[in-house]
């Protein structure tokens, strides 16, 4: 039997089919990849500082400046994607590496870099898709106040344009935020990212900025002329309510609009979520806004929108009354529930939830027009993962190979049910450094050993994605 009846015959079994020019690939960051090079001219974000101040908030205490080193080793990095079969790799610019000081003088040696690396993909076949901004604000702007300082959109929406003066030639998809709840979430109320405050109103004034932000850059880049798409890359996590109780069901609507709506709704429509608008209003948390605002919000929405899918939110009616004392937080409208029996991922404590991500791609179609969307982060981050280790070398991630295919099954069925999907990019190609977990739950197609000068080596999971690529299904 020759190659091509081998291909014809993988291809009559194939059950799960995905369009022919879909976009199958991964995700990463700068912060998370890029590391610290002696010389770089990169300035330092707010994540150099805090580690630099609190190494012990960092698992191992091992920093950003300890990364997966994609500064140096971008060229291998690509050449192992293309092995691999990617047609397209999403990726971030770090801000604070082009303009050291967030603003002003520019750093010629990451134009350098990031020119290097677009270069690299186009010639290798692999479509890059730019992300703006991940978590990562140049520390000389948190020291003015960040976000919640109206000062950052302006410096935001001059980096941005730089960016798509410098690259708006050779990069068709750009993303203007990654996850934007997160800095809000993490910096304001929770207490997992820097500047560490516990603020409702720093909280709300920080996500109607970073809105601003987006709508603002994607103002400049249409006025700008480029023929590529801009859009927002969110969170979606859906959320269920314990019970078709009315009280769960209120719980259940309040949480998805701080969480989803909050930046879902005026990102993809240019209006607010009435129900968030309404709790701000009724708690006094309404943010400072200008005149224009408004305008620049409804007319900048996106034309294309990513969406990450890690696990669900379930929640309750809550079940006592709050301290009327305690900092304001949005649980004080609900309770988390947890749900007997659920699927788990145990080494990283998160439910796996397949039906999940059919759920927000079927909400995005019925309620969001249906615009061009695709999947651009979903993926299992297991500790320990050296144990899987085979004679050959080869790290044996089955239940990754089983997290994929069982989300990709209910994708599937959503295109096969007009949902606008045209992607899915797995988080994330190599193992890489996240955040305060730094290098404890491994996420990769690529193993990356730190004992061994950040030695690279495809996972099992790796191959299969390869083979579903050529097959484009499975």
């Amino acid at each position: 039997m020759n190659h091509t009846e081998m291909k014809d015959i993988e291809q009559q079994t194939i059950q799960y089919r995905f369009p022919s020019d879909f976009w199958w690939g991964s995700s990463a960051s700068a912060t998370q990849t890029e590391g610290t090079v002696e010389g770089d001219g990169k300035g330092p974000n707010i994540w150099d500082y805090w580690f630099e101040q609190e190494p012990n908030r960092f698992y191992d205490g091992v920093g950003p400046g300890e990364t997966s080193r994609f500064y140096t080793r971008y060229k291998e990095d690509i050449a192992l994607m293309k092995e691999l079969g990617h047609n397209s790799f999403r990726f971030s610019i770090s801000w604070s590496r082009l303009f050291p000081a967030g603003r002003g003088e520019l750093n010629q040696q990451a134009v350098q870099f990031y020119n290097a690396v677009i270069e690299e993909l186009h010639q290798t076949g692999i479509e890059p898709f730019v992300n703006l901004y991940h978590f990562d604000l140049p520390m000389a702007l948190q020291e003015s106040g960040g976000w919640v300082n109206r000062e950052t959109v302006e410096a935001y929406v001059d980096y941005a344009n730089t960016c798509f003066e410098l690259f708006g030639d050779r990069v068709a998809k750009w993303f203007t935020h990654n996850e934007p709840i997160v800095p809000v979430e993490g910096g304001y109320l929770y207490d997992f990212h820097y500047p560490n405050e516990v603020d409702f109103g720093k909280a709300v004034q920080v996500g109607y900025h970073t809105l601003l932000s987006s709508a603002s850059a994607i103002k400049a880049y249409r006025e700008g002329g480029y023929k590529g798409k801009i859009g927002i890359i969110l969170n979606l996590t859906p959320t269920y309510p314990r019970s078709q109780h009315p009280a769960d069901v209120q719980a259940a609507e309040i949480c998805d609009a701080f969480f989803n709506r909050s930046f879902l709704d005026p990102s993809v429509t240019g209006e607010f979520n009435p129900l968030l608008v309404e709790l701000l209003r009724q708690e006094g948390y309404v943010p400072s806004m200008e005149d224009g605002d408004r305008e620049i919000i409804r007319q900048g929405t996106v034309d294309l929108l990513g969406i990450n899918y890690y696990q669900p939110r379930r929640v309750k009616a809550r079940e006592s009354l709050p301290n009327p004392d305690a900092p304001f937080v949005p649980e004080r409208f609900f309770d988390y529930y947890v749900m007997p029996g659920r699927k788990m991922n145990e080494m990283r404590g998160w439910e796996i939830y397949e039906k999940g991500i059919y759920d927000i791609l079927t909400n995005v179609r019925e309620n969001y027009g249906n615009i061009e969307c695709f999947i651009s982060e979903n993926g299992m981050g297991v500790q320990g993962e050296e144990k899987f280790r085979d004679e050959q070398g080869m790290i044996r991630d089955d239940y990754r190979i089983d997290f994929i295919r069982e989300h990709l099954k209910w994708v599937q069925r959503a295109i096969s049910e007009g949902s606008n999907v045209k992607g899915y990019h797995l988080w994330t190609f190599m193992d890489n450094w996240s955040w305060t977990n730094a290098y404890k739950n491994r996420y990769g197609f690529v193993s990356v050993d730190l004992q061994d000068g950040g030695k690279r080596s495809v996972k099992q999971s790796g191959h299969w994605f390869k083979q579903v690529i050529e097959n484009n299904g499975f």
